[in-house]
């Protein structure tokens, strides 16, 4: 029967992919053999050498746990050590006050973990009137915890942590618990650590 030329075009490009495929698998077991994981080279003869240079290993990897990262940064293991606890004391005594006493001897307590403008600001925000009186009305004692969450930013003589402070309130209306997220911006340096500001996290801190 003689075909037309569509037809012969047709069955050429079937006999075409029927080679390729039967080549496919023929080759395939070889590929598999000489290349599986863990098989040994079936072939007695060594492989011939290589023109091309081998690399040499000028230094090996330097081995996981000695890098020192502190050399990278402007403040040793210890001043972040430092500084992060007067974060968190400061943090903690932020949120502990009773309505008995006064914003001199609420900022006092504080002592040397703040700078003498921060100690103002505190003062000044303690005493505001509306505040006060609710404080007073209603008879409110205040516990706080904190614990550092993060570094945020840090230069050759601050640092800047996000604290997670929380705070235990005693009032004539109940007891409530609840915990704010600030920045809290500390400078100095070595062992000589100072809060200079305090944020809102979410507002940000520089």
């Amino acid at each position: 029967m003689d075909l037309s030329p569509g037809q012969q075009k047709a069955v050429f490009v079937l006999i075409v992919i029927a080679l390729a495929v039967f080549g496919y698998w023929l080759v395939l077991p070889k590929l598999t053999h000489s290349h599986g994981p863990g098989q040994a080279a079936t072939s007695p003869s060594p492989p011939a050498p290589s023109s091309a240079p081998v690399p040499t290993v000028t230094a090996p990897p330097v081995p996981a746990g000695t890098v020192n990262i502190y050399s990278w940064l402007p403040f040793t293991q210890q001043d972040l050590a430092a500084a992060a606890s007067v974060a968190v004391q400061f943090s903690v005594d932020y949120d502990t006050f009773t309505y008995t006493e006064s914003a001199a001897s609420y900022v006092a307590k504080m002592g040397s973990l703040i700078t003498g403008q921060l100690a103002t600001t505190l003062r000044a925000a303690y005493q505001i009137p509306g505040v006060a009186k609710l404080r007073a009305r209603q008879q409110q004692v205040s516990t706080g915890t904190a614990v550092v969450d993060s570094l945020r930013a840090f230069g050759p003589s601050s640092m800047t942590f996000i604290v997670t402070a929380r705070q235990r309130l005693v009032s004539t209306s109940g007891t409530t618990i609840g915990s704010t997220q600030y920045a809290v911006t500390v400078t100095g340096s070595g062992g000589s650590w100072q809060v200079s500001d305090i944020e809102l996290e979410s507002a940000g801190n520089t």
